[in-house]
């Protein structure tokens, strides 16, 4: 089994304590605060002032010593962010290696992981990935890029949520529990170098989408059973425990409402998990949610204030997983971008703070595994028969050594005008600051190929949506 250091053995006894005295009901690691409606602006109390308690709670709930930073001030200055994607919940496309060192096709998720593979050989080698995809350099380099968020990803099978916190089982066989010490040291390291959290949970019982990025492939049964009650006691379980050690927590990442069982309840999901948090941390910590692919205007006059207050929307865009997506033209991807835009401001003005919180510079799906474990890509068609192809997936993903120099000038303006959008709204957050071998999905590989700007702010196409239509 791989040998956690010193830090992390401290760290996984402090969690032990702790949660056997949560279990006991006689301490908690983030005090309950009070909530207290602030201001008459729909939006003016998502900020917290730096006098407010979420610096007394984040320096109270700290496991690991560091400093605290000073509170960011939501709707007002902009978050400039990446995901630490492929982490904390597995995905084959970030990290296909993983995947083919099991010498098994079927293993196409975590939880097939999980459910083929011997438990302790599972252990360990997902204890050496948490130790080693992504380290305190990688934070370092990711404050020095001038960014201020990450949104990192968690499954609820790696938080310890005890039979004292729900009446729901907590059982999450098959898949293999173990990083939540790791996810403490990533915080510490986040507060070290000074970049703010939205903490995501990314993969939730029964799977709320289907996709691999959820832990499950396959059906999404989320609203099926206790799944949808136990959901909401494992985020209540999350913000009481860290809550003062992030900044935002998202309720969960893509909720599948295309399916009409899950947007039956994804509504009343928001507004129960709205509640948890808020009854377990007062106002201190924002709440995330999602379009749940419904469209941000939905979502009009939901969770505002003074029903709520704290809230962001978190919207996902990417132009690659639909066919009339992938036959646009480079000029076109540009204009999409543009017309997003001016979707999310208008929302934005009279809903909830917006977030551009996925997206990419890919303008095919052609990196391996993108579309699952096995499955090949519409671009090339690789995926499926008589259905349109637009070409080879030479050049367009995997090395950045094979890609040409219009490219990377296209990459770049494709950048900026992705990055258009979440300036004009509240914020961005790339998706994902690394892979194994998608250069294109890369933020990392971005600012060493020079298609990403090493400031954010620097503009090389400073108007490059003044001209577009809605």
């Amino acid at each position: 089994m791989h040998r956690l250091s010193g830090f992390l053995r401290i760290v996984l006894l402090l969690v032990t304590l702790v949660t056997l005295c949560h279990a006991r009901q006689q301490c908690r690691l983030v005090s309950k605060l009070d909530v207290q409606p602030e201001g008459s602006d729909p939006q003016a109390p998502l900020s917290a002032s730096p006098t407010s308690s979420s610096q007394t709670v984040s320096q109270t709930a700290s496991a690991s010593a560091t400093p605290s930073i000073t509170p960011f001030n939501y709707g007002k200055d902009t978050i400039r962010g990446v995901n630490l994607g492929g982490w904390f919940v597995l995905e084959p496309w970030i990290t296909p290696s993983i995947f083919e060192n099991t010498n098994n096709s079927d293993i196409i998720d975590e939880y097939t992981f999980g459910q083929m593979l011997d438990a302790d050989y599972a252990l360990d080698v997902l204890q050496n990935h948490w130790d080693t995809w992504i380290t305190e350099d990688d934070f370092a380099a990711i404050a020095a890029a001038g960014l201020n968020h990450v949104r990192m990803q968690i499954g609820y099978w790696s938080i310890p949520i005890t039979s004292a916190d729900t009446n729901y089982t907590t059982s999450v066989t098959p898949y293999i529990a173990g990083a939540w010490p790791y996810l403490l040291r990533a915080l510490g390291w986040a507060k070290k170098h000074g970049v703010h959290v939205i903490l995501d949970l990314h993969g939730a019982p029964g799977s709320q989408n289907g996709y691999d990025n959820s832990g499950q492939r396959g059906s999404a049964d989320w609203a099926q059973g206790d799944n949808v009650a136990r959901t909401v006691d494992i985020v209540r379980f999350v913000a009481d425990q860290i809550g003062g050690m992030i900044d935002v927590l998202e309720l969960l990442n893509e909720p599948g409402g295309w399916q009409s069982d899950i947007a039956d309840v994804i509504g009343q999901y928001w507004q129960d998990g709205y509640n948890a948090v808020r009854n377990a941390t007062g106002t201190s910590l924002k709440v995330m949610i999602g379009d749940a692919f419904l469209g941000v205007d939905n979502w009009d006059g939901f969770l505002t204030y003074p029903d709520a207050q704290g809230v962001l929307m978190d919207f996902h865009e990417y132009q690659i997983f639909n066919y009339d997506q992938l036959e646009m033209s480079q000029d076109e991807h540009i204009n999409y971008s543009c017309q997003v835009l001016q979707t999310l401001s208008n929302y934005a003005k009279s809903n909830l703070y917006t977030v551009s919180g996925e997206w990419s510079n890919a303008i095919t799906d052609c990196a391996k595994w993108l579309n699952g474990r096995g499955v090949g890509a519409r671009w090339d068609g690789t995926w499926q028969s008589n259905q349109p192809t637009f070409g080879s997936c030479d050049g367009y993903t995997g090395n950045m050594s094979t890609f040409s120099d219009d490219y990377k000038k296209f990459l770049r303006k494709y950048f900026e005008s992705q990055v258009a959008i979440g300036e004009a709204v509240q914020g961005w957050i790339f998706w994902t600051w690394k892979a194994e071998n998608a250069d294109d999905w890369s933020y990392q590989k971005g600012l060493e190929g020079g298609w990403i700007p090493q400031d954010p702010t620097d503009r090389l196409y400073p108007d490059i949506c003044s001209n577009s239509t809605s």
